[in-house]
């Protein structure tokens, strides 16, 4: 029992016998704090079934009663009562808000009983039993407390437990696994549109290293994100609003991204996020591995191609840059420095120099020698592809 003055024997005589007249009226109190709770609300009837209401609030009124004449050292059934009392109305979604008015208002309750039995039956002790109201309401405040704790720690674990099985879903999808209601269930749990415009990010990240740490973005104008963690990279699921592409999505996660990243293309459902991460793997894919951009497949389909079949860029590689494989690292790494450059600066030699550092007849004297070395020309369009895709092909793979 709570209360710092110790009780004289006058309020324990008093408060044994009130509580034992209590304890023979709890079925119509039980009835009586029902039918007053249901006029409050009508929550109470749609969260927690009758019999088992009745039967709850019986028990906790009946524990209750017993702690108000209990001594101290008394064990507390009226608290261990309360937190599966508490336990029970958060796994049922009873708001907090309700189950402490119910609390509360059954505390009024039992304490007008008394002062009506006691006014009954010894009208002289009544101000023995008003000596007694602080602990009386300082032990309805306790269960109060107690309740509310087990609630609150449950609310937290269904909220992890939820979480998790959304998560599960999610990670289902990006798996591309095949399950009837699984799209459906996914989107419930994200609050999602099945059919909806969607695209998958994967984002290379050190968790350890020079490199900046990963920030999720949670949200942007027109994009809601949800990621996953990966041993070596992030997977993000972007929900794209209808005024948000993947122009948009690049720019947001290039601003607030380190990289390298992939980005797929737009998929029409959640049940296409399989497809989406694969294919965002392969955007990433085509960046080479000290780049920090961030790809969309639709922009990389060439070199993507070069990518996903590594026996066939081995291949390429050899048959389109074999000569140059011979030379010295240092000079190997020359030739093909300046065609990307030659390539990047869309065949300007001028500014080509410029990024190298050189002069532009430096530039075209080692075109034409990687030419020679090939025996390709960059002015035939099939041998300009078989070159560029060549050296995609050598920058990106084993």
């Amino acid at each position: 029992m709570s209360g710092r003055r110790a009780r004289t024997d006058r309020e324990w005589s008093v408060l044994a016998s009130a509580s034992g007249v209590l304890l023979d009226r709890v079925p119509q109190l039980t009835d009586q704090l029902i039918e007053e709770l249901l006029a409050h609300s009508p929550q109470f009837a749609l969260a927690v079934p009758r019999d088992e209401h009745w039967l709850q609030i019986s028990e906790a009124l009946q524990y209750g009663i017993e702690a108000i004449a209990a001594s101290r050292s008394a064990p507390r059934r009226d608290l261990e009562y309360a937190g599966e009392i508490g336990r029970r109305r958060a796994e049922q979604g009873l708001p907090l808000e309700l189950l402490h008015y119910a609390y509360r208002h059954a505390g009024y309750l039992v304490w007008n009983e008394l002062l009506a039995i006691v006014a009954e039956k010894d009208p002289d002790a009544l101000t023995v039993l008003v000596h007694t109201a602080a602990q009386m309401w300082a032990a309805v405040d306790r269960q109060a407390a107690t309740v509310a704790e087990a609630y609150r720690s449950t609310e937290q674990e269904l909220h992890r437990r939820s979480d998790e099985r959304v998560q599960a879903l999610l990670d289902a999808l990006l798996e591309g696994r095949a399950a009837p209601g699984l799209a459906a269930r996914a989107a419930a749990g994200l609050d999602l549109p099945e059919q909806g415009r969607y695209a998958v990010v994967v984002l290379r990240v050190e968790r350890q290293g020079g490199r900046e740490p990963f920030h999720r973005i949670a949200a942007a104008p027109g994009m809601r994100f949800f990621w996953r963690m990966r041993t070596d990279c992030e997977v993000g699921v972007v929900a794209l609003g209808a005024g948000a592409g993947l122009a948009e999505l690049a720019k947001v996660l290039g601003a607030r991204c380190a990289g390298p990243g992939g980005i797929s293309p737009v998929v029409e459902g959640l049940a296409d996020l399989g497809l989406a991460r694969r294919l965002a793997e392969t955007a990433l894919r085509t960046c080479a591995p000290d780049s920090a951009g961030i790809v969309r497949l639709d922009a990389r389909l060439p070199t993507a191609l070069v990518v996903s079949q590594p026996e066939l860029a081995e291949r390429l590689v050899a048959d389109v840059l074999g000569p140059l494989l011979e030379l010295d690292p240092a000079d190997r790494a020359l030739l093909l420095e300046t065609l990307d450059a030659w390539l990047e600066c869309e065949g300007s030699a001028g500014r080509a120099a410029s990024r190298l550092y050189c002069h532009r007849n430096t530039v075209f004297n080692r075109l034409r020698r990687l030419e020679h070395l090939t025996e390709r020309s960059l002015s035939r369009p099939r041998d300009l592809i078989a070159l560029t895709l060549a050296l995609d092909a050598f920058r990106l793979t084993p």
